[in-house]
């Protein structure tokens, strides 16, 4: 009988961790899977990003600059992806989430 009542807590806590991993989209599972589109590549320019991918939905403020010692950093929000810019060329492009549900990083500072 003690053999049941200690496995009674181990197998409550083992369904509640599976069905709490099941109820959320991980956007790490969604950035890993092939992407239906194109995605800016490292190293593009400004201008070939734009003319490529069109004109993005948001150009948020440059961060960095003069006053303090790090590059001008310019960021172009698209509706599925994020491109960073450092001096004119992408550094990074990051995914955006596709719902609100989404578990993944917080959207950028305004």
């Amino acid at each position: 009988m003690t053999r049941y009542l200690t496995t009674l807590p181990l197998l409550a806590v083992l369904a509640c961790a599976s069905a709490s991993a099941h109820a959320d989209t991980l956007l790490i599972d969604r950035s890993q899977e092939k992407p239906a589109t194109a995605l800016p590549v490292r190293g593009q320019s400004m201008q070939e990003v734009q003319s490529r991918f069109g004109d993005p939905s948001e150009r948020l403020d440059p961060r960095g600059g003069q006053k303090r010692q790090w590059p001008t950093i310019n960021r172009w929000v698209y509706p599925q992806f994020t491109v960073y810019f450092e001096k004119q060329k992408v550094i990074d492009v990051v995914a955006n989430k596709a719902d609100a549900n989404e578990v993944g990083p917080k959207p950028p500072i305004r």
